[in-house]
């Protein structure tokens, strides 16, 4: 069998490409229209992943200019005072976006706290509008990863039209969201979309068949390099934790067994510097959206 490398799909370049594309457009907003897009993240309690990404996305929001809220609450706060804290953004004028971090503290219902923000300024894409709008073909927000997903494949070359995907993984955050966007007859999609999941029988038999390989089982290198075509395109959505480096920094993998597969793939993304970047820019991407959209633009 021919010996391939994989081209890398990098998410840290094409994020900074978007990033680039965005911070014309603010500036573009702010001369033309007077509108500057407004986020704000709510951090409940200081769980360190989170505080790690809430800081991450509000640099990232201030380096293209939006007018940024941090709001730290105690996760002592109660869902009452949350859902009452979320109407006041809602009304807000200058916010356009609404990020509440997850996981919330175990006496908070996620559910109604996400239910509690405005559509408009939902824009994570996770309010169950945003998602019966996604299915229909016709959504305001994509939900940030697998937006980012399908960005990395556009602006990768790679041809979706008919395309057989294959998914590993159904949660409500990238599997299923992810099939419904390249499932859609629009451009950058109008693929032939299969759903694996632990229910899945010959996980294999499905996999071998994919041109894209999505995959976000949350299992480390669950994807070997004998279950994969020879020339897919592999997008591994997974980062896990397998222990530390000697200078104590943690060492990480994907869902994707990197080093076996790169050698049967025709494109590949790294962990880290694959999807990860995407994610943030996306929403940054979204806030953009909502603010033009609150401007009649």
């Amino acid at each position: 069998m021919r010996k391939m490398t994989a081209k890398l799909i990098s998410g840290n370049e094409i994020a900074q490409q978007i990033r680039e594309e965005l911070k014309q457009e603010v500036t573009r907003l702010k001369e033309t229209h007077k509108v500057v897009p407004g986020l704000v993240t709510l951090l409940v309690g200081e769980n360190p992943a989170s505080v790690s990404y809430v800081t991450a996305k509000q640099k990232t929001s201030k380096d293209l200019g939006f007018y940024s809220i941090q709001d730290n609450q105690p996760e002592s706060i109660t869902e009452d005072q949350l859902l009452k804290l979320i109407d006041q953004y809602n009304q807000d004028p200058k916010i356009h976006g609404i990020l509440v971090q997850l996981p919330l503290p175990k006496h908070i219902n996620e559910t109604r706290v996400l239910n509690a923000i405005d559509p408009q300024k939902d824009v994570d894409g996770f309010h169950p509008i945003n998602v019966g709008k996604l299915m229909i073909g016709e959504a305001n927000y994509l939900p940030c990863t697998p937006a980012g997903i399908q960005q990395l494949l556009i602006r990768s070359g790679v041809k979706m039209d008919g395309a057989e995907v294959v998914v590993v993984g159904r949660s409500n955050i990238v599997g299923k969201p992810i099939a419904n966007i390249l499932l859609q007859k629009q451009k950058g999609a109008n693929a032939t979309v299969t759903i694996c999941h632990t229910g899945t029988r010959d996980m294999a038999f499905h996999t071998r068949r994919a041109d894209i390989l999505i995959v976000a089982a949350g299992k480390p290198k669950a994807i070997t390099a004998d279950m994969v075509k020879e020339g897919a395109v592999v997008i591994d959505v997974g980062v896990n934790r397998i222990g530390m480096t000697p200078e104590g920094k943690a060492k990480l993998c994907g869902d994707v067994d990197f080093d076996g597969v790169k050698e049967k793939a025709s494109m590949i993304t790294p962990v880290p510097g694959g999807v990860g970047p995407m994610t943030i820019t996306m929403l940054m991407l979204n806030t953009v959206k909502a603010a033009k959209w609150a401007a009649g633009i």
